[in-house]
């Protein structure tokens, strides 16, 4: 049995010895596609702009099944990435290694990032959902300080088959926006997403927090689409984003991203109480 993880008190790399703690490891296939559309969608600029495309799938678990669906995603927009999935117990690098080929490669590691070369993107899922909210802001730190120029460093968490999904986006500097996924039909309200998101914001759903008024803002215009369900889940889904965006949330994309079951919005618009970048 894996025991509770440790407290990660201003994380660095000590001794050469990876940072972080060995996780449940939960993983199944095509867990992570909705976030991978978005970095193939709205993203894949950063991809396409990068002098060297490395990308990282930090922490991926028992089985490195998402880390070889990232690369072969990610190579319809950049053929020569290269995919670089690290986890902190060695055994399950080892269980890796047999997968690996011309792009994608497995090692030890942990939040340092400790590699040749500063990635484009870092996607670490399910990951700091097992950490303390108290950690979060070092463990940020620290991987933002290793991204390439123009990176982008994921924080998500999802369900068990990838049907509700949510993340925040960090560039090198700040937090930019938190997005997400669901499956129609897999909710009963938008805000039984609010399980799924990041450790940063998880606790913090709660009256007087701005991701509470989301949450609750998210209800209200969904319920208020219900004219719009005779069309489908997924017209009524886009009637509440733009009821939302009309309504003064910074929401971000538009019609084509909506359709799919996404929202993003600014990151400023859910920022925690007493929040500093």
């Amino acid at each position: 049995m894996v025991q509770k993880a440790e407290r990660v008190n201003a994380p660095h790399h000590r001794n050469g010895k990876p940072v972080g703690n060995v996780t449940r490891g939960t993983t199944n296939p095509n867990r992570m596609r909705r976030v991978d559309r978005w970095l193939t969608g709205p993203q894949s600029w950063r991809l396409r702009a990068a002098k060297d495309p490395l990308v990282v799938d930090l922490g991926y678990g028992a089985t490195p099944a998402t880390a070889v669906e990232l690369f072969e995603r990610l190579r319809a927009a950049r053929p020569d990435v290269r995919v670089c999935g690290i986890e902190i117990e060695p055994e399950r690098v080892r269980a890796a290694k047999a997968l690996e080929q011309p792009g994608l490669r497995f090692q030890v590691g942990g939040f340092e990032l400790a590699l040749p070369g500063r990635p484009v993107l870092v996607r670490a899922f399910n990951v700091l959902r097992q950490y303390e909210e108290a950690d979060v802001a070092d463990i940020w730190r620290l991987v933002q300080g290793r991204l390439a120029p123009g990176g982008l460093f994921i924080d998500g968490t999802c369900d068990e088959i990838g049907r509700r999904v949510a993340w925040i986006a960090l560039d090198a500097e700040r937090p930019l926006s938190l997005s997400m996924s669901v499956r129609f039909g897999s909710f009963d309200l938008p805000s039984d997403i609010a399980e799924r998101l990041p450790k940063a914001l998880i606790h913090r759903n709660v009256p007087g927090e701005p991701v509470h008024r989301l949450m609750q803002a998210m209800d209200r215009a969904w319920l208020e689409s219900a004219p719009l369900a005779s069309f489908g889940n997924r017209q009524r889904w886009q009637g509440m984003c733009k009821a939302l965006r009309d309504g003064g949330w910074p929401v971000q994309d538009g019609p084509s991203r909506w359709r799919l079951g996404e929202l993003t919005v600014d990151w400023d618009a859910v920022a925690p109480g007493g929040y500093q970048p």
